[in-house]
């Protein structure tokens, strides 16, 4: 055999290795082949090309095994069974910018999937891997590192702290600083998984500058990049008064106000979560929110709205309404009750009925004037329904029958009860009779207009327990009337049962 024969052997076997990987990789893009992949034993036969003589299979088999373990956990559980881990995070540190890239694809692939497999890649070392990759001059590696990196970190504050404790912070802050718009996106979105977790790891965020250098980016003209900001902002703001006023004394306010108007639906959901965040907090936040025209800005926001983007308007309003009657009252002026109505009856799902309940029972809670307002836009029938529904969720039942009660407490406008006497249960009737009997031994106008549209004779047909709270405040209405009315009443209506 000659040796150009003998060279061929090599050069056959490496063009099948390199075609086989290449085939592989492009097959995994397609779930309907994952599980065929699987069966046949993709996984071992890849582990052994990934320390293959040459740089393009090594980079190729990665890009294929992140493919697979990006699919399910299964295959990504197959990743740390294997032991490839290990020699991923070898090579993140020993290889061409190109494996490096393909090798934190992989890492990020299991790590997303779940806080144990995410806990194995930190296991085999990958973290100090990781950070060193942001400080290459690459962009790209820069970027799958800092991928990696906030995969990991989103899912609990153990993990989340292992990163810190890795020094990433500094260099992710360095990194949205960077010219590359892919690469300060990736970072912002590390930084906000980095920050959700706790006051202690937020506040690490803030201290490397990090509130500054994303206050900057507010107006950017990249969609995905803003989402990022603005998220990172919110995960910081959330925690505690002292963070959210940092956010707030970076001045982002009133030029926030702007991107609620953007074409984005989720920049525009998640800058009215960034306010949210702020205006839960405090009277303060929630004031200096509603002076830059928040409140306002929310109310048309929730007008161009439909489904889950509506939500953080939606407890905005109830966190500015829940401080004062103030600013409670700065929602109902801005048009709030009409838009937040419109919320209640649009709505199919039933978190955001709750949220709108819960909203509408903080902005009624105050005073007669705010109890009116919201009762004026017809809310305490549609409360009602709610709450008696027997397919509403617990949770919906619960936040319609407090809103309902809280309102109730403070409602004197008589016209927006009197509905509720055909139709409440004895517990919600209770607050409705009481609100009666201290608005009429005090109004002689509204007396007349409760005998005339048969409000007193609904009121004689309620069966009460003698000795009852309910009894008592019957009782408080019959002593406005003469006693032949009341008398007349209660035979009219006792005949009209009778004759039912």
């Amino acid at each position: 055999m000659s040796q150009r024969q003998v060279l061929q052997v090599f050069e056959q076997y490496q063009k099948s290795r390199t075609q086989f990987v290449q085939t592989i990789a492009e097959l995994a893009t397609r779930p309907q082949n994952i599980e065929t992949l699987q069966n046949a034993g993709v996984m071992s036969l890849l582990r052994p090309l990934l320390l293959d003589v040459v740089p393009t299979i090594q980079q190729t088999t990665a890009l294929a095994l992140g493919r697979l373990a990006n699919y399910n956990d299964d295959l990504a559980e197959a990743v740390v069974k294997g032991d490839i881990l290990p020699q991923l995070v070898y090579s993140l540190t020993e290889q061409n910018r190109f494996y490096k890239k393909a090798a934190a694809f992989v890492l990020r692939a299991v790590a997303k999937h779940s806080p144990a497999l995410a806990q194995a890649v930190v296991d085999c070392g990958a973290l100090d891997a990781l950070v060193i990759c942001l400080e290459e001059f690459d962009p790209g590696v820069k970027e799958a590192a800092a991928w990696a990196l906030g995969y990991i970190a989103r899912h609990n504050a153990h993990l989340s702290q292992a990163v810190v404790d890795a020094g990433a912070v500094p260099l992710l802050v360095l990194c949205i600083q960077e010219p590359e718009v892919a690469l300060k996106r990736i970072a912002a979105s590390a930084l906000s998984d980095i920050a959700k977790h706790s006051p202690e790891l937020a506040q690490t965020v803030v201290d490397t500058g990090a509130i500054a250098h994303l206050a900057q980016m507010i107006l950017n003209p990249d969609a995905k990049l803003k989402r990022q900001v603005f998220s990172a902002l919110s995960q910081i703001s959330k925690h505690s008064v002292d963070l959210a006023e940092m956010v707030v004394e970076a001045e982002i306010f009133p030029a926030v106000l702007a991107c609620l108007r953007d074409p984005d639906e989720y920049v525009r959901k998640n800058v009215t979560t960034l306010m949210r965040e702020i205006t839960k907090h405090t009277p303060e936040l929630s004031l200096m929110i509603v002076n830059a025209g928040g409140v306002a800005a929310v109310i048309d926001y929730l007008g161009d709205s439909r489904g889950n983007v509506r939500l953080p308007g939606i407890m905005m309003l109830g966190y500015v309404a829940a401080h004062s009657e103030n600013l409670a009252m700065a929602v109902i002026v801005s048009k709030g009750v009409p838009q937040l109505a419109i919320c209640l009856s649009e709505e199919p799902e039933e978190h955001i009925k709750a949220a709108t309940a819960w909203a509408f029972g903080q902005i009624g809670r105050h005073t007669p004037e705010h109890a009116r307002a919201v009762s004026t836009a017809n809310v305490l029938p549609k409360l009602l329904a709610l709450y008696m529904n027997t397919d509403s969720s617990e949770d919906l039942q619960v936040k319609a029958k407090k809103a309902l009660k809280s309102i109730l407490q403070k409602c004197t406008y008589l016209p927006a009860l009197e509905p509720l006497l055909y139709e409440a249960p004895s517990n919600i009737l209770k607050h409705v009779v009481c609100q009666f009997s201290k608005v009429l031994p005090h109004d002689s106008k509204a007396r007349r207009l409760f005998v005339t549209s048969g409000g007193l004779k609904k009121v004689q047909e309620i069966k009460a327990d003698p000795g009852s709270a309910l009894q008592e405040y019957i009782n408080s209405i019959n002593n406005c009337y003469p006693e032949e009315i009341v008398r007349y009443t209660h035979t009219i209506s006792h005949k009209n049962i009778i004759f039912i």
